[in-house]
């Protein structure tokens, strides 16, 4: 009884749907394509029949009143018994029938991962896992130079791309569980398994290296991320090892469960047609708004890519992670907001959220964009710009590829990993040497040396030109009272701007974020930070600007550190962390430099005063000890 009033709901919420204009027959398929076959009634079985080009049987299925519940059990004998008479008939019924429970019949199967422990693989995953495409990432280190840092940092873009699947899998069929009226399908949620395995399958050597400071450099005229190549690799990936027909196997229907699997990793595909409308993907309908949130949060940045590589970052890097997904996970539910349904989560989750954000800032400041790190993958990208001409790649039709040419085909992107750092550190071709020597440097730990850090007041729009611009400016910065002899040279400075956020940029991700309350978790609400704590950031972003400089020897490097704090001043950007060590006669000459402190804890003393009045308190308490 109970499933019954269940069907009949979810039917008259399809007939009272924007789309009320539909045949009987093409509501009752919209139901049909999401729901469970073992709840069909009669009519819901030879409209599936229909639907799978087998409509002239669906009067023997009617005549026998055969339902959802009796599909896995009939067999040839059984339709050769009811009327169905030739064999080739019977097979392609056969074949039709067993694609619906197809998904759960097949064994996962079993991997052992050192972050989620044993994690269990749909068949489909395990066939897409053993392509050349997806096992290239085995090659490609997730935090790229940052492993020439933190020694426990060599795991690759493979064991992240199986535990995005597996948290994928996980929380869609959590919100499975706890709310069946979402009619989350079988094909949903091996979709959205296949969407986190190959959402990084378009990295390239040294993963961000490569589309954050490689190609831009390499081909300035571009506009190129990995989330593009993700896709175009995706479509080799099923093409070269002929997957189409194995999807259908195992219940996918193409194009459409393709173009949702694309979907999720990098939004709607054809962003003019999709302008005009409410709507913009193809994949699936708007009722499922919330299973686009899962893999790549565009909404708020709360995702399964992220937790997956807080743990497994952390865990490699030695730095303690104060995020549990698995919390999320047991609070996860659909709500509506504004017409669509979103991910919320319990209201008194809402600290945790910002804790979250919180350690993907620090993870930033302490690993991504640590200095040196940082400096060693521009040292990378030096070395394969001066190799890009001289290493060549086969691609489709035997045609041969640079480096940065690479990324338009994806036969030859495929054989691109981290291995041209060797390949050009072994190599004994005169066109390398340069290449090489640098590549020499980073092994040797003839690094770049960081001059300082510093910021502007207002946020700066930087591209190539301004850095170069910048580079001159910090050559031309002579400290007056300087008796340095010689010049400093532009091309010797390197200039590095970093952005740090919450994900967001300047927004606040949380005010995205919808919870619901214990008392009424149907109703989506929204909370502000102001409610939560008055400890929380005023600020949601800042920019951060880094300067090296190539030459080691002792005198350079002493002059270019007085041009950096002179450039700084003369820029009028905050005084360097370490400006009072590296130029002390030039820090007094700014005023609003001599007092960091003021403003902060109402008394401003400097940090000479506080030098002096600890060696005074000092004295008094030798004085009181003494009498």
């Amino acid at each position: 009884m109970i499933n019954m009033d269940n069907r009949k709901r979810q039917l008259e919420a399809v007939s009272t749907s924007n789309e009320s204009f539909k045949t009987p027959e093409k509501r009752m398929s919209a139901v049909l394509q999401d729901s469970d076959y073992m709840n069909w009634r009669v009519e819901e079985t030879c409209l599936y029949l229909r639907r799978e080009g087998l409509g002239e049987w669906a009067d023997t299925f009617r005549a026998q009143k055969i339902t959802g519940v009796g599909l896995r059990h009939l067999t040839d004998a059984d339709l050769e018994k009811i009327g169905i008479g030739h064999l080739g008939d019977r097979l392609q019924i056969l074949h039709s029938l067993r694609k619906l429970w197809q998904i759960n019949a097949e064994p996962n199967k079993v991997m052992n991962d050192p972050i989620h422990g044993h994690v269990e693989l749909h068949p489909l995953l395990i066939k897409i896992i053993d392509t050349p495409q997806f096992q290239r990432l085995r090659n490609l280190k997730q935090l790229g130079g940052t492993y020439f840092v933190f020694p426990g940092a060599s795991h690759n873009r493979f064991e992240h791309s199986i535990g995005v699947g597996h948290l994928a899998g996980r929380l869609v069929q959590a919100l499975n569980e706890r709310q069946p009226e979402l009619l989350i399908s079988r094909r949903d949620i091996l979709c959205v398994q296949i969407a986190g395995l190959c959402h990084d399958l378009g990295h390239g050597p040294f993963s961000h290296m490569f589309d954050g400071i490689f190609i831009p450099r390499a081909r300035p005229g571009i506009t190129w991320k990995h989330e593009i190549a993700s896709l175009a690799m995706f479509d080799y990936l099923v093409s070269d090892n002929k997957l189409t027909e194995v999807m259908k196997e195992h219940g996918l229907v193409l194009p459409e469960d393709l173009d949702f699997i694309k979907e999720q990793i990098a939004g709607p595909q054809d962003t003019d047609a999709a302008k005009g409308q409410k709507w913009p993907y193809k994949g699936r309908p708007e009722d499922k708004s919330f299973l686009y949130e899962i893999v790549a949060n565009k909404r708020n940045g709360i995702d399964v890519d992220k937790w997956d590589y807080f743990a497994r970052d952390c865990y490699h890097l030695g730095i303690q992670n104060n995020f549990d997904y698995r919390r999320f996970l047991k609070f996860a539910r659909v709500c509506e907001v504004d017409g669509q349904k979103h991910i919320c989560t319990r209201d008194k989750e809402v600290g945790n959220l910002y804790d979250m954000f919180h350690t993907r800032n620090c993870l930033h400041r302490r690993a991504y964009q640590h200095k040196v790190g940082h400096i060693i993958e521009t040292m990378i990208a030096e070395a394969f710009l001066k190799a890009d001409e001289h290493i060549k790649v086969e691609g489709s039709g035997g045609r041969m590829f640079t480096l940065s040419e690479a990324i338009d085909d994806m036969e030859a992107y495929t054989k691109l990993t981290d291995h041209v750092f060797e390949q050009i550190l072994n190599s004994s071709s005169p066109e390398l040497a340069e290449a090489k020597q640098i590549l020499r440097n980073i092994i040797c730990r003839r690094l770049y040396k960081c001059l300082g850090q510093t910021q502007a007041k207002e946020n700066i729009i930087v591209n190539q030109e301004k850095l170069r611009s910048w580079g001159a400016e910090l050559a031309q910065s002579t400290p007056q009272n300087s008796s340095q002899v010689g010049t400093l040279q532009q091309e010797d400075f390197v200039v590095k701007v970093i952005s740090m956020d919450y994900g967001m940029k300047k927004k606040n991700p949380i005010n995205n974020v919808r919870f619901y309350c214990k008392d009424d978790p149907t109703k989506a609400i929204q909370i502000r930070k102001n409610q939560v704590s008055k400890l929380l950031p005023e600020q949601f972003a800042e920019q951060l600007i880094r300067v090296y400089y190539k030459k080691t020897d002792e005198e350079s490097l002493d002059a270019a550190k007085k041009h950096f704090v002179q450039w700084c001043m003369n820029n009028s950007f905050s005084k360097p962390q370490d400006g009072d060590i590296i130029a002390p006669e030039l820090t007094p000459l700014k005023a609003s430099w001599k007092n960091n402190n003021e403003g902060e804890d109402g008394e401003g003393c400097s940090s000479r005063d506080l030098h002096n009045d600890s060696g005074i308190k000092l004295k008094k308490a030798k004085t009181q000890l003494k009498y």
